[in-house]
């Protein structure tokens, strides 16, 4: 059969196989599911995991799956967010084509509705504050306590509401609540709040509604709505499942959408809260949602990352039924795999020392080729300058080297990559005693990097020639925070890494790099993989560090 194809192809899991069965069994006649994103923050790699799973189940089995926006509190809304997670579900691959929903597009309905409730004296107005209601809720172990507005006659209740909808009550003074079972072992059932009152303008619907439905309320009925076939949570809701049921069970919706849980994404060294994340834009402890140090979808866009990566490491990660931690070197991992096999090979001196190679020709230069790809051939070669003037990395030079060091020292011969052979014969320095550049010669009979003679050198330098090299800012970003589980005593600000990000400056690339795409990985020779900062306005030729090249960097 194609759904169990699709299946083994994709890879088995629990979500997967309740999907084959329910359309082998005829429960359903073609799947569709949802990603509902609140419009307060920009999306992060934990939201990546829900895409993946709910726009992948829904292509592999040939079903659709709609793009919705719990658009239910303007006061956190803001239309940056919700043309943000546009853009970054279309930048990981995915589409919702003629389905793009909001909660807000269901406001009336989802009103009549609550007054539904309210006729079957299954809802009612509370007076009571936020406090109150918190306070008289309960706990696991003790019942919670009924409100002294419970028992409210439906005229009365249908009355205020009414109001509250006309704008006649303050923020806060009064709230819908659902009538279930204020001793129920689940918290959830404990009259839960419908409606609150919120008097601020909504991005679509500006100030037509002064009332808006809460989480619990608008999502399993939206779902309906939509003929939602299976609502993939993460965890944290699997204690809301049966009051998302009670709220289909007693309303005229459409159709019965099912709610199935999964473990959502957690990964060490990495915070993703979104409140976290947002008190971190708001105080300026990073440069905005798309700061490269950031897990946002956004800022791993600008660090480089590679969208197939993101999906690849999805897929390795799995669907499972269990929370875990996953270690952010498994990310790193699928990042440096992919960029391996596609990112182009440049060349870039990040620390410069120039060397002056006294006896090639002075006025003089040639064009070498350079290999664009090691791993394939078909990606061809390139022409790299080089003249009588180079640079080269501060860190290739030591004066007086350790044994094991074998790069240039006075004396000592090494490579330069797609160039010549060359040896440093004195180490200029100014008047502290610094080195500031070294004088050299090349053999003309090593062009292409090797000795006719046979001869061989321990080390293969990269360079750029002084005369066509770009100048460049680098930026070289670690990890965000010092240690694996960031705000474990309560505080995340004290886990802030104070070396995350180190701006270099008066760096040195090749001319070709002056064509590179922002956001597109380049392999630095040696270094790393970068790629083109895509801020908007620079001017100067800005790269951020993506990852090193090996993990022990």
């Amino acid at each position: 059969m194609a759904n169990e194809t699709a299946v083994r192809e994709a890879g088995r899991d629990f979500i997967r196989d309740i999907i084959a069965a329910d359309l082998e069994s005829g429960r359903i006649a073609a799947i569709v599911t949802r990603f509902p994103p609140e419009p307060n923050g920009y999306l992060h790699i934990g939201h990546a995991k829900s895409i993946g799973l709910n726009f992948g189940v829904a292509e592999e089995f040939g079903g659709c799956c709609h793009l919705r926006f719990d658009d239910t509190n303007p006061a956190k809304e803001e239309q940056e967010y919700i043309d943000a997670i546009k853009r970054d579900v279309r930048w990981l691959g995915f589409d919702w084509g003629e389905h793009l929903h909001h909660a807000s597009d269901y406001f009336e309905r989802l009103y009549e509705w609550a007054e539904c409730l309210i006729g079957q004296g299954k809802a009612y107005v509370d007076d009571q504050s936020q406090e109150q209601i918190r306070a008289s809720r309960g706990t696991l172990t003790e019942p919670g306590t009924d409100s002294p507005w419970r028992n409210r006659s439906a005229g009365d209740n249908l009355d205020l509401f009414r109001r509250m909808r006309a704008g006649e009550f303050a923020n806060g003074a009064r709230v819908l609540r659902a009538k279930i079972d204020m001793a129920s072992g689940n918290i959830n059932f404990r009259d839960p709040v419908l409606y609150r009152i919120i008097h601020a303008a909504h991005p679509r619907t500006g100030t037509s509604w002064c009332i808006y439905p809460s989480y619990d309320f608008a999502h399993g009925q939206s779902d309906a709505i939509e003929h939602i076939t299976h609502s993939i949570c993460t965890l944290e809701f699997e204690d809301h499942r049966p009051l998302y049921d009670w709220f289909i069970a007693n309303l005229p919706v459409p159709s019965r959408p099912h709610q199935y849980e999964f473990a959502r994404l957690n990964l060490t060294y990495t915070v993703l809260s979104k409140r976290v994340l947002t008190e971190l834009v708001r105080r300026g402890i990073v440069d905005g949602w798309d700061d490269p140090r950031m897990p946002t979808l956004a800022g791993l866009r600008r660090r480089g990352v590679p969208p197939e990566a993101v999906r690849e490491f999805i897929r390795m990660v799995g669907v499972a039924k269990a929370n875990s931690i996953v270690d952010v070197a498994m990310f790193d991992h699928a990042v440096r795999d992919h960029l391996n096999r596609r990112a182009l090979r440049r060349m870039a001196v990040l620390r410069p020392l120039k060397v002056v190679i006294e006896n090639y020709p002075e006025g003089a230069d040639e064009e070498l080729a350079a290999i664009n790809k090691p791993e394939d051939e078909s990606a061809g070669t390139r022409r790299v300058p080089f003249g009588r003037e180079i640079f080269i990395e501060r860190d290739d030079f030591m004066e007086n080297p350790p044994k094991k060091f074998f790069r240039l020292s006075p004396g000592r011969e090494v490579r330069l990559r797609y160039a010549y052979f060359i040896k440093c014969r004195e180490a200029v320095k100014n008047a502290a005693g610094e080195v500031v550049a070294l004088r050299c010669t090349y053999d003309p009979e090593t062009r292409g990097g090797n000795a006719p003679d046979g001869r061989k050198v321990q080390a293969t330098l990269h360079w750029v020639s002084a005369a066509h090299a770009l100048e460049a800012e680098i930026r070289l970003y670690n990890p965000l925070f010092t240690r694996p589980d960031p705000g474990a005593d309560g505080d995340v600000t004290r886990d802030i890494n104070p070396n995350s990000l180190e701006v270099l400056s008066g760096c040195r690339v090749e001319p070709a790099l002056e064509d590179a795409q922002a956001g597109v990985g380049i392999q630095f020779e040696r270094q790393g993989y970068f790629c083109r900062d895509e801020a908007p306005g620079a001017t100067a030729l800005i790269f951020n560090r993506t990852l090193s090249l090996r993990e022990s960097k």
